[in-house]
């Protein structure tokens, strides 16, 4: 059997589309195409379409390497970084690969074919698909599109008012005037609040508990000045240097030290909201990178609460009732509008079923190889981004891992690579693992595990991934290679960095 593509790419947004761009590039003759369940390009940044929404990652490290952003907003909106990803696309000839309004329902291995089927249907039509290739990269992020994370709320049946789930924003909604409760304090709910703040008759953030908000600067003014004496690709090149440097400073200070970091990040924060306001709304009870930090650019948040306009409340919910939520402290906040900034729902592989020879794959069973492919399931790979540093990094790098090991594969004449793990390598701990938010926790059960050292560990380090990934030879010993070997097969140079 001949499958119908090389490469079959499942999503088409920043992930998708920077697989496809990579092989456009290093494996120009390998036939690929990528299936979207959307009608549109963008993936996250395409079904998130809530006031304010935004990258929480400066875009010189969070845009492609091979295609620099070209403004010096250091936070993009999701508007345009979603024109971002469709430019990439039709500029490397990938946005004509795409078959859109295609939902996955499965797929097979079958080694006696060596190839995977994936089973699929038009949204729109209902037409049952079939698509066959040799190689399957998932590029679906880690959690549902389809809902959100969304608690059942004690008393909710009775609230007269909106109640409304980021995830599922309503285009018409009507905020001018309104009072608003924002439940949540990741990085929605500090999206939200000062885009909405201006309209909004009063709006406020009811947290359970405080995360850790970091100001940056909303334009970069040393790269904007240097626009004037240097080529453009200079100034992008210094950029991208710099703020990967100073990431990777505070991620290392922040596990290292926890608590001179925080009392940084607690002090700035005490200077941006002013005497006025309870440093208890910002004072987390974790340490920093327990989880992500929220980033606002301009402290805009905080001047929207310096101003009177937003408000903080740290308390839990005893009841909704028709006119807004009673606390347990025995408060009322009364709201037109209440809005379920309640994070997000895990989801493994896009939900997206595997079987393999018949046996069904549960993912959380088997370990992850140099965080791209997984343990024992052949010619299969997923794209899956840092959580301390911009998801783009080592998607990336990533790509450019897989472009490497098939062209290995082609020139030693394999039709089949699988990753095998020792018998005693396997941890409990997720690829998350040393994530505290809680729609990890709530999820460690869907994702794949680690292994106790390299290549069964992801490490989230950029010099070691890339010393991994961009440098070590793409065949190891863990690594099972099949088919006939030509005796005069050269092998692949290293690439640089």
């Amino acid at each position: 059997m001949t499958p119908e593509f090389d490469v079959l790419i499942i999503g088409a947004g920043l992930s998708g589309i920077g697989m496809a761009c990579h092989l456009s590039k290093e494996c120009p003759r390998k036939r690929v195409a990528i299936l979207e369940r959307r009608q549109a390009i963008g993936g996250t940044w395409d079904l998130f379409r809530y006031p304010g929404i935004r990258s929480d990652s400066d875009m010189v490290t969070f845009g492609y390497s091979f295609r620099p952003w070209g403004e010096h907003k250091v936070l993009a909106d999701g508007p345009s970084i979603r024109q971002y990803i469709e430019d990439t696309a039709r500029e490397h000839g990938v946005d004509r690969l795409i078959r859109y309004g295609t939902k996955i329902e499965g797929a097979s291995w079958s080694t006696e074919q060596r190839c995977w089927t994936v089973a699929a249907h038009d949204e729109t039509t209902g037409e049952k698909l079939t698509f066959t290739c040799k190689q399957l990269v998932s590029c679906t992020g880690y959690y549902n599109h389809d809902q959100g994370f969304r608690p059942k709320f004690p008393g909710e049946e009775q609230y007269k008012g909106q109640l409304v789930h980021p995830q599922q924003w309503p285009e018409e909604l009507d905020y001018r005037g309104k009072r608003i409760v924002v439940i949540g304090s990741g990085a929605t709910a500090v999206t939200l609040i000062p885009a909405m703040a201006g309209q909004a008759g009063h709006i406020t953030m009811l947290q359970r508990s405080p995360s850790y908000v970091m100001t940056v600067p909303g334009w970069d003014k040393p790269a904007a000045f240097l626009s004037y004496f240097l080529p453009r690709s200079w100034v992008y090149g210094l950029a991208r240097w710099r703020n990967l440097r100073l990431q990777q400073l505070i991620y290392k200070a922040a596990r290292r030290w926890p608590r001179q970091v925080r009392s940084w990040l607690l002090n700035h924060v005490q200077k941006q909201v002013g005497p006025h306001v309870d440093m208890q709304h910002f004072t987390p009870r974790y340490n920093p990178w327990d989880e992500r930090l929220c980033a606002v650019p301009d402290g805009d948040l905080f001047r929207v609460i310096r101003e009177g306009k937003a408000s903080v409340v740290t308390d839990q919910i005893k009841t909704f009732t028709e006119n807004g939520i009673l606390l347990k402290s025995g408060k009322l906040l009364e709201a037109d509008i209440i809005i379920t900034a309640t994070g997000l729902e895990l989801q493994s592989l896009g939900g997206m079923v595997l079987t393999v020879d018949g046996q069904k794959v549960e993912p959380s069973k088997h370990l992850t190889y140099k965080g791209v492919l997984l343990q024992d399931i052949p010619n299969f790979a997923y794209l899956f981004g840092y959580t301390n540093a911009p998801w783009t990094l080592k998607v990336e790098m990533s790509a450019d891992y897989l472009c490497r090991l098939w062209r290995h594969m082609d020139a030693v004449g394999s039709d089949m690579m699988t990753p095998r793990a020792p018998a005693d390598e396997k941890l409990e701990e997720s690829v998350l693992g040393s994530m505290q938010s809680g729609y990890v926790q709530r999820g460690q059960h869907l994702l794949p595990r680690q292994g106790r050292s390299l290549p069964w560990r992801v490490v989230n380090n950029l010099k070691a991934d890339r010393t991994m990934l961009l440098h070590d030879p793409v065949a190891d010993a863990t690594l099972e290679l099949r088919g006939p070997a030509p005796s005069d097969a050269v092998p692949l140079p290293r690439r640089a960095a």
